[in-house]
């Protein structure tokens, strides 16, 4: 009998208007927002129906947004479509994913990451840091030229996403040096990001005692199912691994072919994307063709996801 996983996407992904299909037609989706309101006591609902785009876009409403219209995707989905076998969440969506096996409150992840994107976004000053994404480079040639072209900054490989796509991270001025010489070294492409930090790199550091302090308050249960984690790219069902991996996660890479890879070893034939966009669909599809992605965002999408 071939697996099922859920998994949820990550900053990118947002879009003013995102979710507001599954609030109209859903109760338990409505429910989902209203919760996220109260714990934030702020109408984050509004902002992600209604924008603006550019208050949308800022970190610390990015996160709460898209966490909270993924695991109003999940509620929906999850009353109708089959159980999910592993969850797996890219970079911010791990938080989904806890949410959905039930290893951490809803109120209590919209709060942490809230929290974690006023972190990343004060970690590094405008214009100290940023990303790049690179196009038809094999993983450990951009890690070569990562590491040739660092001089002694900060410039690694944050996001794994497919075996064509690697993003980078660190100082602007190292991002740049790498950016021509990954064209030299055969990138098809290498597209500047437009994010308010450099992810997943080590000038994320200062970010980690303060997110600490933060999930170590919280009650913490064993993920059921596992979760896949960005950082091991390995099921976990440990509750005490939990804030550890989530602590880590901010400086690591996100090793998303690894999760996806160790989920087909698993048995995993079917994955379902909850949440805005088809990015991780695409990224799926990409590392293993013999897999299937649905992703789960208004009702039509929900249709096909059944079917």
């Amino acid at each position: 009998m071939s697996k099922v996983a859920y998994v949820f996407p990550g900053q990118g992904a947002q879009t003013v208007g995102m979710g507001k299909q599954l609030f109209d037609a859903f109760p338990e989706a409505r429910a989902v927002f209203e919760a996220a309101d109260d714990a934030l006591s702020e109408k984050l609902t509004k902002l992600i129906f209604e924008g603006p785009e550019e208050a949308l876009k800022l970190t610390a409403n990015t996160q709460p947004a898209i966490l909270t219209v993924s695991v109003a995707a999940h509620a929906v989905f999850r009353k109708r479509g089959p159980a999910p076998d592993f969850v797996a969440g890219h970079s911010l969506g791990e938080y989904s994913a806890l949410v959905a096996a039930g290893a951490l409150a809803l109120p209590d992840a919209v709060r942490s990451v809230r929290a974690r994107g006023t972190f990343m976004q004060e970690a590094v000053p405008e214009g100290v840091g940023a990303m790049a994404a690179v196009i038809g480079l094999a993983p450990d040639k951009v890690k070569a030229v990562c590491d040739e072209c660092a001089e002694g900054q900060v410039l690694q490989p944050a996001n794994y996403n497919d075996p064509t796509q690697t993003v980078i991270a660190g100082h602007a001025t190292a991002v740049e040096r790498a950016s021509a010489k990954l064209k030299e070294a055969g990138a098809r492409r290498v597209l500047p990001l437009p994010v308010s930090a450099p992810f997943h790199c080590a000038l994320m550091e200062p970010v980690k005692p303060r997110l600490r302090e933060v999930l170590a308050r919280l009650e913490v249960r064993a993920p059921s199912p596992p979760v896949v984690t960005n950082v091991e790219a390995r099921p976990n069902a440990d509750a005490a691994r939990v804030v550890p991996l989530l602590v880590d996660q901010v400086t690591a890479s996100v090793r998303w072919v690894e999760c996806v890879q160790a989920l087909a070893r698993l048995g995993v034939t079917r994955f379902v994307e909850l949440g805005p966009g088809q990015a991780l669909s695409g990224m799926v599809k990409r590392i293993d063709r013999g897999l299937t992605c649905r992703n789960v965002e208004d009702s039509k999408s929900l249709e096909e996801a059944l079917a």
